[in-house]
């Protein structure tokens, strides 16, 4: 396996949108980066609360378990993560990887440093999609995540042969997820 590099990267993998490594001034950073791509979290969160008292179970996943919260709705650039709470949000970017590569997806240590974890989940070959992103706030404190900025980062992986059954051979049940996307057993 060999890791991408930033050219390859706009060569080889379709993200739309695309956004070149530029300075944002006060702006969580995104777009292509040397051996990767920092994508950007959308407004939509889905924020765990235990307010109905539901047991968290991936084979019969409650919508009482959590509460929604657009930001751009609220005409806010920022969501609030309770103490020791736990969200599910989307990435702005859609993604569609090729056959023969793999992305790891790992969290941004602008949000690391603040506690902030972002769940490190695999992008399989000819997976397509929005990702739904898993965000912890480890801290005893509330942590604000801004919309449309950088949250994690995308290493791209290529095979050294092309693999034999891919995400799309399999039917896999979270191909072509348009949004944030709750857990599902099938």
């Amino acid at each position: 396996m060999g890791i991408l590099c930033d050219t390859q990267i706009r060569e080889l993998i379709d993200i739309q949108p695309f956004e070149p490594n530029v300075k944002r001034p006060g702006k969580i950073s995104y777009g292509v980066s040397s051996y990767g791509y920092d994508v950007r979290v959308g407004s939509m969160f889905k924020i765990f609360t235990n307010i109905n008292t539901q047991i968290i179970d991936p084979k019969q996943f409650s919508d009482r378990s959590f509460v929604a919260v657009d930001a751009a709705a609220e005409g806010k650039d920022h969501v609030v993560i309770p103490p020791n709470s736990f969200a599910l949000c989307e990435t702005v970017e859609t993604l569609s990887m090729p056959r023969g590569f793999l992305a790891i997806c790992v969290g941004k240590s602008t949000y690391a440093r603040c506690g902030i974890v972002v769940n490190v989940t695999p992008i399989e070959p000819e997976w397509r999609g929005k990702i739904t992103l898993e965000i912890s706030n480890t801290t005893p404190l509330p942590a604000k995540v801004y919309a449309n900025e950088g949250i994690a980062q995308l290493i791209f992986l290529k095979g050294e042969q092309v693999c034999s059954i891919s995400y799309a051979d399999k039917a896999g049940k979270y191909q072509d997820q348009v949004g944030l996307t709750l857990p599902r057993v099938d």
